[in-house]
């Protein structure tokens, strides 16, 4: 346990330390509902953040948004075969609209009377409804192209959950939109990915490796689908958003047609795309420690706390210069929003507590202010994310606030990439592969050939558990192929993949 704050360490067992970590920093719990969480106050606040800046960057780029049903026609699913394949055994379905007075006891039952002539499915997501809606909207290349966001929660019955990284239900956006072209919907997908990966960087401080995936790992009904993949801090690869190219497939499940410039029918090309509330789950395991949440500045709910410290005679002063130092922060800003800060007046609790309570709930700055200090013109400055304290001089501290925050941005990333290269390795035999591979949990990256064949990345999966993350981006590039052989099949291979243990 780190520090007797009762959180297991991360070498001790890092799923445990994920566990605690989640509670104990307030971020979440479990539900009554098995599968699905109670996301609380706090780590609301910081999907409350990610939500916000993403949305922003959605409607730069000529997004709208919108809301569809929760429930979906259970035949708008056999519309679509491959897509229904995919969601078919994690869907929750209803199938009667009424309760009734148990006649054979107390509380209430299914009344029989009630079944629905068709059973409706909970959303696992949306194409389905949404594309029956733009059967009715879409009528000529005028209406296109058709960009529209939704902010929504979906289900998908998960038999092991984990908080905010597997549960029965999350929220999400889901992004769907129309085009005339193909090559209008490829633009279309590249962007949202290069949105994801800019949010992932300039936001969360995680570097992301871009690329498409695998036949085999590719979203149930698309042409291809994009991903960005994130390395935890036990060498895992996380997958922390995705963009499909769809193709015509549900346009033509659906009939969606427009009449072109040349008056000639034709189905629409479309798009999907989400980030959910896994994106917090990635954020604590790429940043945080033993001693609890670290959080980067720009989604930390608070981001600067001030714990003023004295009793009796001393504490009015202090409390007057910790309000108006607070004051002094909130009238700046950092990432073009104001400073977040909270003063924690708190009587009862003593100073050490105090100081425990924010370190675990991930607060990037800690000042803390007595009555020598005030004398002194001095102050107490702790920094989260290295653990550092120091005696600072009280006047011109708020000035330097934003710097701080953008400097600890920079250090998460940074460390962040160190870690990420240094589990990262080149490998040409199956030998090599193997011995990576020899130790339970996460091995890191693997940067290997691979002959393109779902057989040979089932069989590498089924010897190893790795699965294919990706097809890095510039290893599409014609003008970056390197040829080589398959590293398990000995065949010829055009480019190297990154293999890795995934969440």
């Amino acid at each position: 346990m780190a520090k007797g704050l009762g959180v297991t360490s991360r070498d001790e067992n890092y799923a445990e330390w994920y566990n605690d970590l989640v509670k104990k920093a307030d971020l979440a719990d479990n539900s009554v509902v098995r599968g699905c969480m109670v996301i609380k106050p706090h780590g609301y606040a910081i999907w409350e953040n990610m939500r916000d800046a993403l949305d922003g960057m959605f409607k730069a780029t000529g997004h709208v948004n919108a809301y569809f049903p929760l429930l979906i026609p259970k035949s708008f699913l056999s519309k679509e075969a491959e897509h229904v394949d995919g969601f078919a055994k994690e869907c929750a379905i209803v199938t009667h609209h009424r309760l009734m007075n148990d006649p054979n006891g107390t509380g209430v039952v299914v009344d029989p009377s009630a079944k629905l002539e068709e059973e409706l499915i909970i959303r696992p997501t949306s194409e389905t409804i949404i594309w029956h809606s733009y059967k009715n909207w879409i009528q000529s290349y005028r209406d296109l192209p058709l960009l529209i966001n939704q902010w929504a929660n979906v289900m998908r019955w998960e038999l092991r959950p984990r908080l905010f990284l597997r549960t029965a239900e999350f929220l999400w956006q889901e992004g769907h939109t129309a085009h005339a072209t193909f090559d209008e919907a490829e633009v279309e997908a590249r962007t949202i990915l290069n949105v994801y990966k800019t949010f992932c960087e300039d936001f969360m401080a995680v570097p992301v490796v871009d690329g498409v995936k695998s036949e085999g790992e590719k979203f149930p009904g698309a042409e291809h689908t994009y991903t960005i993949e994130a390395m935890t801090q036990d060498y895992r690869a996380i997958q922390a958003g995705t963009s499909h190219h769809l193709g015509q497939n549900f346009a033509k499940a659906f009939d969606v047609t427009f009449t072109n410039a040349e008056g000639k029918l034709e189905h629409v090309y479309a798009t999907s795309w989400g980030v959910s509330t896994r994106l917090v789950g990635a954020l604590i395991m790429v940043h945080s420690d033993d001693n609890g949440l670290v959080c980067p500045p720009r989604l930390a709910p608070i981001q600067v706390v001030i714990v003023p410290i004295g009793r009796g005679e001393d504490r009015e002063a202090v409390l007057k210069a910790a309000d108006k130092l607070g004051d002094e922060i909130k009238a700046l800003s950092y990432g073009d929003r104001p400073i977040r800060v909270k003063i924690d007046d708190r009587e009862k609790e003593s100073p050490g507590f105090k100081f425990n309570h924010w370190e675990m709930r991930g607060v990037n700055l800690r000042i803390e202010l007595g009555p020598r200090d005030l004398a002194e013109g001095k102050a107490v400055l702790a920094q989260r994310h290295i653990g550092e304290k120091e005696t600072v001089d009280l006047g011109g501290l708020a000035l330097k606030i934003p710097g701080l925050l953008a400097q600890q941005h920079s250090d998460l990333l940074a460390r962040a990439k160190a870690m990420r290269e240094a589990q990262t390795r080149r490998v040409d035999t199956w030998d090599e592969f193997k011995a990576l591979c020899e130790k339970d949990g996460g091995v890191g990256f693997i940067v290997a050939h691979w002959d393109g064949t779902q057989e040979t990345e089932d069989a590498i999966n089924e010897a190893t558990k790795c699965t294919i993350r990706c097809i890095p981006l510039e290893a599409l590039d014609p003008g970056d192929l390197e040829p080589g052989v398959c590293v398990y099949s000995g065949k010829p291979s055009s480019r190297r993949v990154i293999f890795a243990r995934a969440y």
